[in-house]
């Protein structure tokens, strides 16, 4: 008999880290894994289709799911033939930079129900059966915004933040289910994240009530930005070597730095508690010429 397949479902698979381990699964030349992709829009689907070029029927099938809608994700739920999920990866997030004070309340609640809400809606979902099978992964995309906070990026770092309390809560209860969750903390990665993001630019009417030293400050962070995607970004390939890590260990650990390491600033603000250090080190790093 051969090996049953240990059945994936990821969200968020249009693009960027999400369609990457996607496919990277699907193609696994031992077909090991069953692979459902998943994600909001389907007529985003070609770039998947076309990664895969058609090799892969009987190890990847596409989903629609939106994870900020509670019956889409039980209707693909309902779509997966074998009726459990071995490993549940939480992927779908969206971004928002720009100056606070131009942030509408709406473009706050998207970022929250997709980061937050959507992911924990999604392990909600899928949880009372993994609790049953007494096995199971759920691997989450977390972000180095939720570790450390990024200014311009204050929303965004709440619902990371957010994220990091969810996953460590539940991972103490679910270890005693046989159930592993991991978080992948990512810094900055070539995708579409940065194309697909809520961001205000400098020529943006909305901008022409802030402040000229705040919007001095965001140029400064916005070529900072462009500096570091430019120069340290990862490619996907290199995240999705860090959750196959995750997938294949037999005792994953609860977070794994996709650059192999806790970076200096986390550490820093671990270290030294009152946070003073923190501020003042990343205030240096993203507006360097400023007068600390």
């Amino acid at each position: 008999m051969s090996m049953e397949k240990k059945v994936v479902l990821i969200t968020g698979c249009s693009s960027g880290i999400g369609l990457s381990l996607a496919v990277r699964l699907a193609s696994d030349t031992s077909k090991t894994f069953k692979v459902y992709a998943t994600m909001r829009n389907l007529a985003k689907k070609e770039r998947l289709l076309e990664s895969v070029k058609g090799l892969h029927r009987d190890t990847l099938e596409i989903l629609q799911m939106d994870v900020t809608d509670r019956q889409s994700i039980l209707n693909a739920r309902d779509k997966v033939v074998e009726k459990r999920v071995d490993i549940l990866v939480c992927n779908a997030g969206v971004g928002m930079m720009g100056p606070l004070e131009v942030q509408s309340l709406d473009s706050m609640r998207h970022i929250l129900e997709v980061n937050l809400f959507g992911t924990i809606q999604t392990i909600q979902v899928f949880l009372s059966k993994m609790k049953a099978q007494g096995h199971g992964r759920i691997l989450v995309t977390g972000s180095t915004g939720g570790l450390h906070g990024l200014p311009f990026n204050e929303v965004y770092c709440a619902s990371k933040f957010a994220i990091e309390g969810a996953c460590e809560s539940l991972a103490v209860l679910l270890q005693h289910f046989n159930i592993q969750v991991s978080l992948i903390e990512c810094g900055p990665v070539n995708s579409d994240f940065l194309i697909n993001l809520q961001k205000a630019e400098l020529g943006d009417a909305s901008l022409q009530q802030v402040d000229d030293q705040t919007l001095s400050l965001y140029e400064k962070y916005l070529q900072h930005c462009s500096m570091v995607f430019q120069n340290a970004a990862q490619d996907t390939e290199d995240i999705v070597k860090v959750f196959l890590d995750a997938i294949h260990s037999a005792n994953p650990a609860f977070r794994y730095f996709t650059n192999s390491v806790m970076p200096p600033l986390t550490k820093l603000k671990v270290t030294e508690s009152d946070g003073v250090k923190y501020i003042k080190a990343m205030s240096k790093i993203i507006f360097a010429d400023e007068d600390q």
